[in-house]
């Protein structure tokens, strides 16, 4: 496969290279998951700190109900924005991984093709229609790799569609109970 140890040499790098990325693409995402993760204890305890001294605060069993409600909306809409967050993360890492992935693929049919190239040459007479056999396979497999990328990424969009109408319809029904316990 290999005519040269530089060819070879070569191959391991690209090799490694693609393996060196894969794993920062990881390690970049964990940081920033322990750091949303981290952020989000911190601001968590804040507001249950603050949010007791408020309910505590209440004079009568009204306003400590109306208190509660009040505090519900802003809880959720943090939650929220923290289910986004991690959702965010985890789409860029996909998408990062998923180029890699496209490129290491797209190098690996490039290379068996200039392979088959080269085979074809120096193959028999009458070979030719199993080269245009490989070919067909190749482009097949090409092909369905294309129509798996592109369904992967109709079905994330729309799951994404999905999460954020979900959403929104939560964050708008909690706000509207809790306008409805202020009255």
């Amino acid at each position: 496969m290999f005519k040269t140890p530089e060819q070879f040499a070569a191959a391991n790098k690209a090799s490694v290279d693609a393996m060196l990325t894969l794993a920062n693409t990881a390690l970049a995402s964990a940081e920033r998951i322990a750091a949303l993760n981290l952020n989000t204890a911190r601001s968590m305890l804040e507001d249950g700190v603050a949010n007791a001294k408020a309910m505590l605060g209440a004079k009568d069993p009204q306003e400590f109900f109306s208190v509660q409600a009040s505090l519900a909306q802003p809880s959720l809409e943090k939650a929220v924005a923290y289910t986004r967050s991690v959702y965010e993360i985890s789409a860029q890492s996909k998408e990062e991984i998923s180029k890699l992935l496209e490129a290491q693929f797209a190098d690996f049919q490039k290379q068996t093709l200039g392979l088959l190239e080269k085979a074809a040459k120096n193959a028999p007479v009458g070979s030719d229609v199993a080269v245009s056999a490989v070919k067909s396979a190749i482009s097949a497999a090409t092909s369905a790799f294309d129509s798996m990328n592109k369904a992967a990424k109709q079905v994330a969009d729309i799951a994404e569609a999905n999460v954020a109408a979900a959403t929104n319809a939560t964050v708008k029904a909690v706000g509207a109970t809790a306008a409805n316990a202020k009255k």
